[in-house]
């Protein structure tokens, strides 16, 4: 059948086929990119390796723990004095830079009744790094006329503040 579908001579060129194109890049995102020098490609046998993941960031220093030992007593040349050593503790992650330590100090009578209790404070022997152990000895003294003869001073507790 001459003018038939399939004859003529548009037939033989391709006459409302499209015309050949070159190939259009793939999308990015497709999975079909190449890959990049170095890194493994998909499917295995790449032969590197991929870097380690990173490191856990190292959890905030704590702050700085203080802990105190007994008051260590020893006398001192005057009746209302007394020398007291303490040891101060760093069980945290910071360094103590600064603080106060305060004493308990007791008048006792000639027959061992406690009269009365004063409170004085002293600086810390700050800085005290952390993890480290520090020893202070103190001169603790009330005042002359609080302590008459007969009686004596008794350093029982300390304690401390920093920061």
């Amino acid at each position: 059948m001459p003018g038939g579908p399939g004859s003529g001579p548009g037939a033989a060129t391709g006459t409302g086929a499209k015309p050949d194109r070159p190939p259009k890049p793939p999308a990015p995102g497709s999975g079909s990119t190449p890959s990049a020098p170095g890194t493994p490609k998909p499917g295995g046998g790449g032969g590197t390796t991929s870097p380690p993941p990173p490191a856990k960031p190292a959890p905030p220093p704590t702050p700085a723990a203080l802990k105190l030992s007994a008051p260590q007593r020893a006398p001192a040349d005057k009746r209302w004095c007394e020398k007291v050593t303490v040891e101060f503790r760093n069980t945290g992650g910071t360094p103590a830079r600064s603080g106060t330590i305060t004493f308990a100090t007791h008048i006792i009578g000639a027959l061992g009744v406690d009269w009365a209790t004063i409170r004085s404070s002293q600086p810390l022997p700050a800085p005290i790094a952390a993890g480290a152990t520090r020893s202070q000895t103190y001169t603790v003294c009330l005042e002359s006329w609080r302590v008459p003869l007969g009686m004596r001073v008794e350093t029982r507790d300390v304690s401390a503040v920093w920061e």
